[in-house]
């Protein structure tokens, strides 16, 4: 099933279509977008329970390629359930989610993953005894339609885009917690998703590196990925996102612009507080 899945995609979808041999690959070829017809992630009617308890009941939102859609809430609120029922590490009680018109509920994540569904978790996810350019280049070797020299022309072109070149030949475990990220959002990229799911993208980070993340997201979104966050740092995330969802006791109590947010009551109420300012 989840190979007609991919054959579908593969008839529609020509991103991962390399330059040819006369052209070098840059960051306007590599990352291919279509703005006239951009893919995207909807979930719909998401209800999910753990034995009689009900985390979310019935929830939709959805997010486009090139925009940055916001899920958030206080604690207990259901967000990260329904960002990991997108992600695929959670499986919902009822409702679905889609890729365009393709129901990807029952896919795992890796399977998702080949659709063009990217996720960088929280934790540090970089492998810590490889140098940067060996973590981007240890992922692309699994694309046996590139060749060595495709490879590294990619891994070039996106270790200058996120301003890590300097540190190509350091280990992962040298690097400061801004290079650290750029390093896994690089690697993330190796693979030329659609969209990248973001799970709490400014923790432990120091406040210079949370500006380079937000700038680093702002040019994911201008190469016209999608992305989705979720982070209890509401001022940082509402800074980057086009839209947002507010979430309480498993529902989505409001939802629209940075600006719609702040000045709705509810949101104040349940979750920024009367003196919230950006």
């Amino acid at each position: 099933m989840f190979s007609k899945f991919l054959n579908i995609f593969k008839k529609k979808d020509d991103t991962n279509i390399m330059p040819s041999n006369n052209e070098p690959i840059t960051a306007e070829n590599f990352f291919n977008y279509d703005k006239s017809n951009p893919y995207e992630i909807r979930a719909v009617n998401l209800t999910k329970y753990y034995g009689k308890r009900k985390i979310i009941g019935d929830i939709s939102y959805n997010v486009k390629q090139g925009e940055v859609v916001g899920l958030l809430g206080p604690n207990g609120a259901g967000k990260t359930t329904s960002f990991y029922i997108t992600v695929g590490f959670v499986t919902a009680t009822a409702g679905n989610v889609y890729l365009n018109d393709l129901d990807i509920t029952k896919l795992h994540m890796h399977q998702r993953a080949t659709l063009g569904i990217g996720y960088l978790p929280q934790e540090a996810s970089i492998f810590r005894k490889m140098s940067v350019e060996d973590n981007l280049l240890s992922i692309l070797e699994y694309n046996k339609a590139l060749s060595a020299k495709d490879r590294m022309d990619i891994t070039d072109m996106l270790l200058n885009e996120f301003n890590i070149n300097h540190v190509r030949k350091q280990k992962g475990y040298t690097l400061s917690g801004g290079e650290r990220r750029r390093c896994e959002i690089a690697r993330a990229l190796t693979v030329n998703p659609k969209f990248i799911l973001l799970d709490e993208p400014f923790a432990g980070v120091d406040p210079i590196a949370v500006i380079d993340i937000q700038n680093i997201i702002a040019s994911l979104k201008e190469k016209g990925l999608g992305i989705l966050i979720t982070d209890h740092n509401v001022r940082e995330t509402l800074r980057i996102t086009d839209r947002a969802y507010i979430m309480g006791n498993g529902q989505i109590l409001v939802k629209g612009t940075p600006d719609e947010i702040i000045n709705n009551p509810l949101a104040r109420k349940v979750y920024l507080g009367e003196s919230f300012t950006m």
